[in-house]
């Protein structure tokens, strides 16, 4: 099959054919009709994560129809339209078993402990856990980019953060992860405040949501305090920078609540006195498991959230390596999807 393949961290990919994988016993081959670029494929091919083993294949939101199914699966055929979460559970500890998949300590991540889906062919593993159908009127392109980006934000705004109706939500970077999160919280009717350094990552915010945005500046707290009345219910880090994070905390009201989604591979610096005097919660959030996925399906087929629309760009397998370098020096707008 056609790859992706990481040969050296930071120096560009190349487009190589290497052999397909096989089906594991409870596991499936997916063929991948779509697959999303995504930052966290950008730390990966830094060498940000202590997971991967070169060489290696990127790729971790994906979508696809099943091409193989490895012994002991059942319920799943070759043809099904298929998506996962981008953490693949094992279903049987003690976190699976109280449905908290997202957290799985025997997790295995495609792109990161495994080769991905920047490519032909991708291994899933428990597929009895992981798998999510999908409706016969979801493109794969939509699907792929839920597994990551718009899951997690997903879960993030809903679950973890407890937004609520006309609550003040800042939500910092207006990348994919960012703009889901937009796109989420207004649904849930809280009044959103997007912040970019990137004008036109803030007009793709307003069409999706965003009652107010915030070109970021020296002077982004004391406007995000002004707009808020004396500062946010909720914050979120949608791209992982302690500079964002240090602005987010600045920019809550007491027992205000901080959303921290994106990476931090540098570490961060927290003012835990700030903490503790105004009872602010500091809220991690990793993904979202498969059987949480048919409540946000089901805002989708009704129109409530339309992620289609964040699909800002669509690129080829040979086109990606330039694309993942070219995360360097920006995130672009909205979500990339690559069709291999």
């Amino acid at each position: 099959m056609r790859a992706v393949l990481v040969e050296e961290y930071g120096v560009l990919p190349t487009v190589a054919e290497v052999a397909a994988p096989e089906p594991k016993p409870g596991g499936v081959v997916l063929k991948v009709e779509a697959t999303g670029l995504c930052r966290s494929d950008w730390h990966g091919w830094m060498g940000h994560d202590l997971d991967i083993v070169l060489p290696h294949v990127p790729g971790h939101e994906l979508a696809g129809t099943i091409a193989a199914v490895g012994p002991g699966v059942s319920g799943w055929q070759v043809g099904d339209r298929v998506t996962t979460p981008f953490i693949c559970a094992c279903g049987t500890c003690e976190q699976c078993l109280s449905g908290n998949q997202q957290v799985c300590p025997n997790q295995l991540q495609p792109g990161f402990n495994y080769w991905g889906s920047f490519a032909t062919y991708v291994a899933i593993p428990y597929a009895g856990v992981n798998l999510v159908r999908l409706p016969d009127d979801l493109t794969f392109d939509t699907a792929a980019g839920l597994g990551c980006r718009f899951a997690t934000s997903f879960r993030a705004v809903r679950q973890v953060g407890r937004v609520t109706a006309d609550e003040n939500v800042v939500i910092f970077g207006c990348g994919g992860v960012g703009l889901s999160a937009v796109m989420i919280a207004a649904a849930l009717g809280a009044r959103v405040i997007a912040v970019d350094t990137n004008p036109d990552a803030l007009k793709l915010a307003r069409t999706y949501g965003a009652a107010d945005t915030v070109l970021a500046s020296a002077e982004t707290v004391a406007e995000l305090r002004d707009l808020t009345g004396g500062g946010a219910h909720v914050t979120m880090d949608a791209l992982g920078s302690n500079a964002i994070v240090q602005q987010a905390l600045l920019a809550l009201r007491p027992r205000g609540r901080h959303l921290q989604v994106g990476l931090l591979p540098s570490g961060v610096q927290l003012d835990v006195g700030r903490l503790i005097g105004q009872e602010l919660e500091w809220l991690g959030s990793h993904g979202m498991p498969a059987h949480a996925y048919p409540e946000m399906l089901a805002l989708v087929a009704t129109g409530n959230l339309n992620p289609a629309a964040l699909i800002t760009r669509t690129i080829t397998l040979d086109e990606t390596p330039t694309a993942l370098a070219a995360l360097t020096n920006n995130t672009p707008a909205g979500i990339t999807i690559i069709r291999p």
